[in-house]
């Protein structure tokens, strides 16, 4: 959909749908753009907002595990951010698009008479001893033999979602504290438009809603009502997301988000500074009908016509020494310029900074990889991923808007926090390891050779290992691809992100080990090591990392041509003998009394030299010592 038809189509998808009455809860819209894929913030509230009924919620007694899970993809390259979720015993793993904007959770069903292509098999409940349909009830839609529950959504660009609601075991993957849980879920049985298209399984629905799985999450006690997401920079992609509670940063700033206002999730903006001057608009600009809208649902940022032409011209005016050239696709009027060259950590030399000011004073200052995306077809130019919202009054701030930004749905306390990071190194600057989660009671976690269950990353002291474990030091394995080495080289740092997030482990674990070239392919040797201070990982981490290899999950962009995975094997720690052991501690010993001699040797040359009478004056014409090389006059 243009962007300049998007209001119309607003007005009569709304009118329509108003009549069928149907129970539309997001909207995902994809432009038919080669080089860019957008979605659009959802159409239209869950018919019951009852999301805030339960006073259960507000009852916890202490602050209750989350859930870590890492993000795919690429925003601008996909259109979303997709994490890995786990569903059934044994388990089967399925890539869903986070959206904010959606209320409920959904995978293709393997019955889906019209389901496309997608990333992962088809979900089969038969093949889960834990799956249960939810049966018809009066809080439910119902089939036409009034047996079971199902769903039905429809979206604007005229894509829809339907089918049967069941329950079942969930899991959150190996970085993730939270135990799995049952909850319930769609098992889709059709599927039409961009959904039917899409590389991504399905939906994860993280908005306010009964099906929403944070509030099922919450209405277990499991979580604390809160959630969090951090999305990738430009180029990398990627990022991480929380499912409860965390500690927030210090300098992390709030601003309210009122449920009342909208049923999307909302914040206060009051005011947009470009280049440290605010724009002449009045604060109201940014209160239309939704309000201000934040949403991952949403690719680029939309701002309401008088707010996007006074900060256009504000960034113009403030890139004059670049050129303005023309977008890279002639179906948009996209404002773009050339000259700022490829490196992103400088473009904050060719472009303004840009502060978003709430109500309570506080700000958010963005970077311009936070509204900027390159250009596809020139190199060192870059194009505002800020547009005009047609004449629709709401402020959609899409995920173009926090890359690189840790964001912090706090529903408890109604309010939203921003916190600048880099986002692939988000674990390590939270500085928090998670302890091993224990399975519910009764649970049986048996695992399928065709799609191996989340294993449970260990913490705690490394120096412990189960009776009969080998001590797995690193896995390695060499990966081919069809790409030439000086193409390749600029891209290794991308190249790593994309291995640790497939392979569901910290960036700081995989490491480049050999590089090689044959004709125009390339030959990558990688190893992948224990997390933190770990001397080892577990067996079964080491078996989760080799079954992903083995069964070819590693899924790379286009970009990177075509790739083969193959001797991926264990390395052993070596176990030493006592003599190895004693011959250890004598050289470590031997080691520190040399040092302490030294030092010792050292402290008395230096006294001794103090305690002297000063050196005697000496003429220049004179050789004097340590200047034998200096030239008499």
């Amino acid at each position: 959909m243009g962007r300049a038809s998007f209001t119309a189509a607003f007005t009569i998808v709304s009118f329509v749908f108003i009549l069928i009455n149907y129970d539309v809860v997001s909207c995902l819209c994809f432009s038919n753009s080669s080089h860019r894929t957008t979605m659009f913030l959802p159409l239209f509230p869950p018919k019951d907002p009852s999301y805030r009924s339960s006073p259960s919620r507000r009852l916890l007694q202490k602050i209750p595990p989350n859930a870590r899970m890492a993000l795919h993809d690429d925003l601008l390259l996909n259109g979303y951010y997709t994490t890995r979720l786990w569903i059934g015993t044994p388990s089967q793993r399925f890539a869903l698009i986070v959206d904010t904007g959606s209320t409920v959770t959904y995978v293709p069903c393997i019955t889906c008479k019209q389901c496309g292509k997608h990333q992962d098999p088809r979900f089969q409940p038969e093949m889960s001893s834990t799956y249960q349909p939810v049966k018809c009830n009066i809080d439910c839609t119902c089939d036409n033999e009034r047996e079971q529950c199902i769903y039905e959504r429809q979206y604007a660009e005229m894509s829809s979602s339907s089918g049967v609601l069941g329950e079942d075991i969930v899991s959150f993957g190996n970085q993730s504290e939270l135990a799995p849980q049952r909850a319930v879920f769609g098992c889709e049985n059709r599927e039409t438009g961009d959904l039917y298209s899409q590389h991504a399984d399905g939906i994860m629905g993280l908005g306010r809603g009964d099906l929403s799985i944070v509030d099922q999450l919450v209405e277990k006690h499991v979580i604390s009502d809160s959630f969090s997401l951090c999305y990738g920079g430009m180029d990398f992609g990627g990022g991480a997301m929380v499912l409860g509670g965390i500690k927030p940063p210090e300098d992390m700033v709030f601003t309210n988000s009122d449920p009342v206002r909208s049923p999307y999730y909302n914040i206060e903006l009051k005011e947009m500074h470009v280049a440290g001057k605010a724009l002449n608009l009045n604060p109201l600009v940014f209160d239309g009908n939704h309000g201000t809208v934040l949403d991952s649902g949403t690719t680029y940022a939309y701002l309401p016509e008088a707010a996007f032409a006074a900060f256009k011209n504000a960034v113009m005016k403030a890139v004059h020494s670049l050129k303005q050239i023309e977008g890279p696709d002639p179906n948009y009027k996209d404002i773009c310029f050339s000259g700022a060259g490829s490196d992103i950590s400088q473009l904050s030399k060719a472009f303004p900074p840009v502060d978003m000011v709430f109500t309570n004073g506080k700000k958010l200052s963005l970077s311009p990889e936070n509204y900027l995306f390159r250009h596809s077809k020139e190199r060192g130019a870059y194009c505002l991923g800020i547009f005009q919202n047609g004449k629709d009054a709401t402020t959609l701030l899409g995920g173009i808007i926090v890359r690189n930004t840790l964001v912090t749905y706090d529903r408890e306390h109604e309010t939203i926090g921003f916190w600048k990071t880099n986002c692939s190194e988000l674990w390590g600057r939270l500085n928090s390891s998670p302890p091993p989660p224990t399975l519910p009671s009764g649970l049986d976690n048996t695992n399928s050779t065709g799609s191996m269950a989340p294993t449970l990353v260990p913490s705690g002291s490394p120096g412990y290992n189960a009776p009969g474990e080998i001590k797995v030091g690193f896995i390695t394995f060499y990966m081919s691809l069809s790409v030439n080495y000086s193409d390749l080289k600029p891209r290794i740092t991308e190249l790593t992100h994309l291995i640790a997030q497939e392979l569901d482990v910290n960036i700081s674990q995989v490491h480049l080990m050999n590089f090689s070239t044959k004709g125009n392919d390339s030959l990558v040797k990688w190893a992948i090591f224990p997390a933190g201070s770990a001397n080892y990982m577990s067996n079964a981490a080491a078996t989760e990392i080799i079954h992903r290899l083995a069964e070819t999950r590693v899924r790379l962009p286009d970009t990177f041509g075509s790739y083969r995975i193959f001797e991926w094997g264990i390395e052993h720690l070596p176990k030493r003998t006592g003599w190895q052991q004693s011959y250890l501690i004598v050289v470590i010993a031997f080691s520190v009394v040399l040092i302490l001699g030294l030092s010792a040797l050292l402290g008395l040359l230096i006294w001794r030299r103090r305690q002297g009478s000063p050196l005697p004056y000496e003429r220049v014409e004179t050789v004097v010592r340590e200047q034998e090389l200096q030239p008499l006059t």
